[in-house]
């Protein structure tokens, strides 16, 4: 993987579907919420004495809240390489953006999409592509078997399926 401006980082991958739902929480935050926090605390300054003015404190807390998410949100859209898996090309192997089905040695199946970090969810399948799982996924084909080293131990996986979301156009 190549590093890039980040330090030594590896490339901040994400999906189209990842980047807008930033995009939008950044929006929400930026052109919505804080505007009217703002309002609120200006109008709760006006009031008098600010020490015990609950308006005034819960705002300014809050405000510095939503400050620090709109400047994470920032950095991660500026960083933020955008990958369709949908174009992915070589549809037969695991890449960014796959969702791959795999069995352990017990045939027990789990369905997991590799995402950027940003988007990664584990409740919902959805692991960072730098996980160790994912990074011993990448490349794999159907019927290959995978070892992950895991918190609890070894554990080997095979693909079963690989998914790639349908091509627009």
């Amino acid at each position: 993987m190549a590093d890039n401006e980040e330090g030594g980082r590896p490339p901040r991958f994400i999906t189209p579907a990842g980047f807008a739902r930033i995009r939008a929480e950044y929006t929400q935050l930026f052109g919505t919420e804080r505007p009217k926090l703002v309002e609120t605390i200006s109008w709760a300054a006006g009031n008098g004495d600010r020490s015990e003015n609950g308006d005034y404190i819960y705002g300014r807390k809050r405000l510095r809240e939503i400050d620090r998410r709109i400047s994470y949100l920032s950095r991660v859209m500026k960083h933020a390489s955008v990958v369709d898996p949908a174009a992915q090309v070589e549809r037969d192997r695991v890449r960014f953006g796959a969702t791959v089905e795999l069995a352990d040695e017990d045939d027990e199946r789990r369905v997991l999409t590799l995402v950027g970090e940003d988007e990664a969810d584990a409740t919902a399948g959805m692991i960072n592509w730098t996980a160790p799982i994912a990074r011993a996924l990448i490349g794999a084909k159907i019927g290959d078997e995978r070892t992950v080293t895991l918190p609890a131990g070894e554990k080997s996986y095979e693909v079963v399926s690989i998914d790639y979301p349908t091509p627009r156009g």
